[in-house]
């Protein structure tokens, strides 16, 4: 009787192996991936400075109320330009209107991209700046008179708004 003995193939031809060392591979290159992610970008969400920077908050809060109880309002506008901005500001009980108001134009997320605008009056109660492309987010805004007496808020949808109204929160 004769028997008949196959022989077999080597481990790397079969495709067994192969597929299951798919999923640890995968692992290891995505791993590593994440791991260049986390190294090679900044966390724009995490403050230095937390501690103080919630000392501040009481602060923040008299220049709102300052704000409110001056009757300060300001309309923000974008024009065709998208670097050009200008603003309507209304003080009933400010008194003389500053040269120059400060606007600081703040990203949700990411704080390297965040500006800060000279506004300089042209006219009564009109003011105008140059500020750099905005990409598309929900932008913070914050209106302040050069010597911080006072401040305005407002959140401008980039680009479906090309107007927001800004008041203090108080």
């Amino acid at each position: 009787m004769s028997v008949m003995i196959e022989k077999s193939k080597p481990w790397y031809r079969e495709p067994w192996p192969w597929i299951l060392m798919i999923m640890p591979v995968t692992a290891v290159v995505a791993g590593s991936f994440m791991m260049w992610l986390a190294v090679s970008t900044e966390d724009g969400l995490v403050e230095d400075d937390y501690y103080k920077k919630g000392l501040t908050i009481n602060q923040t809060i008299e220049r709102d109320q300052v704000a409110q109880s001056l009757h300060i309002k300001a309309h923000l506008m974008v024009g065709d330009d998208p670097s050009h901005i200008r603003m309507m500001l209304q003080a009933g009980d400010l008194g003389a209107l500053p040269q120059q108001l400060r606007l600081k134009v703040l990203h949700p997320t990411r704080s390297g991209l965040d500006q800060e605008v000279l506004l300089t009056q042209r006219g009564e109660g009109y003011y105008e700046g140059g500020i750099k492309q905005l990409g598309a987010a929900k932008w913070r805004l914050i209106l302040e008179d050069i010597d911080k007496h006072w401040r305005l808020t407002g959140m401008w949808q980039v680009p479906k708004d090309s107007s927001v109204a800004l008041s203090s929160r108080g």
